[in-house]
């Protein structure tokens, strides 16, 4: 993350985000796959490729929904960049959410806990109860603890602040899920 100032000064806090260069890998077209989507391909940095990994120079394969004949405006090769979007448009971002690891029910799922009061000696930040005695086990989705983070989060609604076409850097206002150095999907809304 990062910060930039507008005209009259005001701090917007920003993350800066390499968007690209992606190609287009493959168009699938109804009457040859059955259905119409496109592969998109992140590609590697040049100098990072080993001999082992030659002719694999995508780092991310993904591939999107292209329904109503999308597909047919895509052919193979195309690329898409940063200068793909506007400074000012309103964006979806995708990821990967950083991991917490074990966490207790208090952090991961905002219980409240027990009263500081008579005879909960160790007892303040615990679950409570988990259920009643009838089904005799714990009903799905019940709110325990267990591993917090690392799954899939999307941020609906950020706007574009600045955008850097030379270097490929969209500056998008607000935080993004995942660490540094995840990939991530941006789409137009």
């Amino acid at each position: 993350m990062s910060q930039i100032f507008d005209e009259k000064g005001n701090e917007i806090p920003v993350t800066l985000i390499e968007a690209g260069p992606c190609f287009v890998t493959q168009v699938k077209t109804k009457d040859k796959d059955g259905y119409e989507s496109v592969q998109i391909g992140f590609i590697k940095k040049i100098k990072k490729i080993k001999k082992t990994e030659k002719g694999k120079e995508f780092r991310c394969l993904r591939e999107f929904s292209a329904q109503g004949g999308l597909a047919e405006g895509w052919k193979i090769g195309d690329e898409i960049n940063a200068s793909s979007f506007q400074e000012g448009d309103f964006v979806k971002v995708a990821g990967i959410s950083k991991g917490k690891g074990f966490a207790g029910a208090v952090k991961k799922e905002g219980v409240h806990g027990k009263n500081k009061t008579h005879g909960t000696k160790h007892e303040e930040r615990t679950t409570g109860s988990t259920g009643g005695s009838q089904p005799s086990r714990v009903v799905k989705g019940v709110k325990m603890a267990g591993r917090f983070g690392h799954e899939r989060a999307t941020m609906v609604n950020l706007k574009i602040a600045k955008i850097d076409k030379e270097n490929g850097i969209i500056a998008v206002k607000g935080g993004v899920p995942g660490a540094k150095g995840t990939l991530i999907e941006i789409k137009g809304i």
